[in-house]
Parts: structure tokens; C-alpha cells; sequence
């Protein structure tokens, strides 16, 4: 009886080894990227999902919904299935996940058999939304969920010495939320979680020329502007400009206006200035020992707002420290979770425990 058993043990270990997947997602408010084990990053896609409003069905996930934003027909509405970081529609946010992963098997030619999730959840967020991160995925199909927190991911992804007893300050700056931490041995000394991120710079530039120009644009131009045309630099004698078209609020006609780069400077330099607030906050509330390490390693600055033209210059000058930021820093979160699937053991403390699954058992 005693060999039966360990024949069916490794038939289920060769079984897992042969035929299971262990993939990584950061499942962003704005965007979401999967990692496969072997193959690295495979999917990126738009967090948006295209819906019938007569049959409720989705007709288009991804990029194809993306498109569609602010242009739809009365029958079709586009959702977010993510708010603030946080799953706000379970249900979409289920169909979108078992989407990306569809996608994944797609780009490397393999279908998952229960495979293995690492995936990313903010900072400072309630047992409740943590949960429905982990249902999502296991509605996606996995096996196993290792929820670990965004801001240790990035670390991670970038190759902090996060379990060092030293500090390193991060700030991930997504679309909907940035994630402010301070991290050493292995866990966050302490964390704040704001909505001040990429998602809010677009309202701002939209209601900035509304208010200036009288003239309304929609958040994929908001969008366009901020990544051609914004920059946080003071300029000097080379400016950007770039034509806008929008409808003319007085006359509510099609209106063309010429944006620069210093228009969208004074739009923008609020909500910098708020977020500048919240992380010398952060820093204030450290230990002393911590914030010796702040200011000897200075912060590392992720996320996709970290794209921001001038950003990581303006917060070097305000805060008096150093600000370093990878070459692609979209890409960090996603990445710090290969490096978990390839050394789990060496973070498993980074692991956040699941509650439900231990009283289950």
C-alpha cells in the first residue's frame, strides 16, 4: 500500500511538472500584463471590457474595447472592471482575467492546466478586496493564488535588496492608484495607498483646458497629451505644441486649439505637488534608521506615471534625494512576479496568507 502511494505521488508530481503552468499577472486599473514561466511577458492589455447593454454580454475585451471608449452606440457602454487597484465588477473582472490568460496560451502555443497565479494587489487594501482578487483568478482557472502586495512586486522586479536589513523607498505610480512604501526584510516597514496616479493627470488636463479654452476633450486625448506633449521642466527656448481638436463649449461645434507643453505643465503641477506631500509624509513617519537609509539610497520611482516627462527630476528637487527609475518601469510589478515563480522559497515571505483557504482546511 505504502509503494501504491508513492507510485500516485509522482505520477502527480510528473503530472505537475509536465502539464501545469505557473503565470504571473499584474492586473492594473489601466493595463494588465501576464508572465509565463519560460517565455516571460506575453500579454498586454487594456483592463476595459466593450458590454451589450440589451443582453448584457461582452462583446470585446482589451484592446478592441479600448477603442471603442467615448464612442460607443447607445446598445454598447465599456467598464473598467477595476477601480482605484481595486476589482469593483467581479464579474467582468472575472470574464477579462480568463480573457488575458486565453490570450497567454494563445502567444505560447500551450493550454494551462490549473496553473499556479502570482499576482498583485495594492497596499492598504481591506480583506474583502483581496478576496476578490483571489476569486477572480481562481475563476480564471488557477490552482494555486500567491497574492503578494504591488509596491514589494516592483522591488522585486527591480532588484532592491529587499531582504536586507536596509530601507528602500518605492513609489509605484499606476493608472488608477500609486503605492507609496517603504520596504526591508522581506515585508513593508510602512505603506500609503493614493489615487493620485495616472487615471487623475488626465482629469486634470481635461478640466484644465476646459476651464482655459472652453473647449471639452475626451480622456483618450487627455491621454495622448500627457505622454507626447507634458513635461514637468521649465522650458527654455524649445517648447512642444500640439493641436488639439475638441467641441467648443459656447458654440458646441468641433474646435481646433494648440496646447504647450507649458499649458499642460501648470495642469499638471497640482496633483504632482499633492503626491510630492504624500511621500514626504511617509518618509516623516519612518523610523529614524529608515529614514537615514531614504536619505543615503534615495527612492526608486516605477509604474507608468513614472513615464511622466521631468517627473523623477521634479521630485529629486523637491524632496532633496536621489531618484533612480528602470528603463522600462511599466514592466516592474510583472517582472517581480517571474522572479517570485522562479524563487518562491526565497520570497515566501512576501506571500500574503490566505485566510479563507487555511480555515477551509
Amino acid at each position: 500500500m505504502k509503494k501504491f502511494d508513492e507510485i500516485i505521488n509522482n505520477m502527480r508530481s510528473l503530472f505537475s511538472k509536465t502539464f501545469t503552468h505557473e503565470i504571473g499577472i499584474d492586473l492594473g486599473t489601466t493595463n494588465t500584463l501576464v508572465y509565463v514561466k519560460g517565455f516571460g511577458i506575453v500579454v498586454t492589455q487594456p483592463t476595459v471590457v466593450a458590454v451589450n447593454n440589451k443582453t448584457n454580454q461582452i462583446v470585446h475585451i482589451g484592446t478592441k474595447a479600448k477603442e471603442m471608449i467615448g464612442r460607443t452606440p447607445s446598445h454598447l457602454r465599456t467598464i473598467k472592471p477595476l477601480t482605484n487597484g481595486v476589482i469593483s465588477d467581479p464579474e467582468f473582472a472575472h470574464e477579462f482575467l480568463s480573457h488575458v490568460v486565453r490570450a497567454a496560451e494563445e502567444a505560447v502555443g500551450k493550454r494551462f492546466i490549473s496553473p499556479t497565479i502570482v499576482i498583485g494587489s495594492p497596499s492598504a487594501v481591506t480583506n474583502v478586496e483581496r478576496r476578490a482578487i483571489r476569486h477572480a483568478a481562481r475563476a480564471a482557472g488557477a490552482r494555486k493564488v500567491y497574492l503578494v502586495e504591488e509596491p514589494m512586486l516592483a522591488a522585486i522586479g527591480v532588484h532592491l535588496p529587499v531582504n536586507e536589513p536596509v530601507a528602500n523607498l518605492i513609489v509605484d505610480i499606476g493608472g488608477g492608484t500609486t503605492d507609496i512604501a517603504l520596504v526591508s526584510l522581506g515585508g513593508l516597514v510602512t505603506s500609503h495607498h493614493t489615487t493620485i496616479a495616472g487615471e487623475l493627470f488626465n482629469v486634470e488636463i481635461i478640466d484644465y483646458i476646459r476651464d482655459t479654452f472652453k473647449v471639452l476633450i475626451g480622456e483618450g486625448t487627455a491621454e495622448k497629451l500627457k505622454i507626447s506633449t507634458a513635461t514637468l521642466h521649465v522650458e527654455n527656448e524649445f517648447q512642444k505644441e500640439t493641436i488639439v481638436r475638441g467641441r467648443d463649449l459656447v458654440t458646441g461645434l468641433p474646435r481646433e486649439i494648440v496646447i504647450t507643453s507649458s499649458d499642460l505643465r501648470e495642469a499638471l503641477l497640482p496633483p504632482v505637488q499633492d503626491l510630492i506631500k504624500e511621500i514626504r509624509n511617509v518618509i516623516e513617519l519612518a523610523p529614524p534608521e529608515v529614514a537615514s537609509d531614504v536619505s543615503s539610497r534615495g527612492l526608486v520611482l516605477v509604474g507608468g506615471g513614472a513615464l511622466l516627462d521631468g517627473l523623477s527630476h521634479y521630485i529629486e528637487t523637491s524632496l532633496s534625494i536621489n531618484v533612480f527609475s528602470p528603463d522600462d518601469p511599466l514592466v516592474s510589478v510583472i517582472l517581480g512576479t517571474g522572479i517570485i515563480i522562479d524563487e518562491i522559497d526565497r520570497f515566501e515571505h512576501a506571500i500574503i496568507p490566505d485566510d479563507e483557504y487555511s480555515r477551509k482546511r
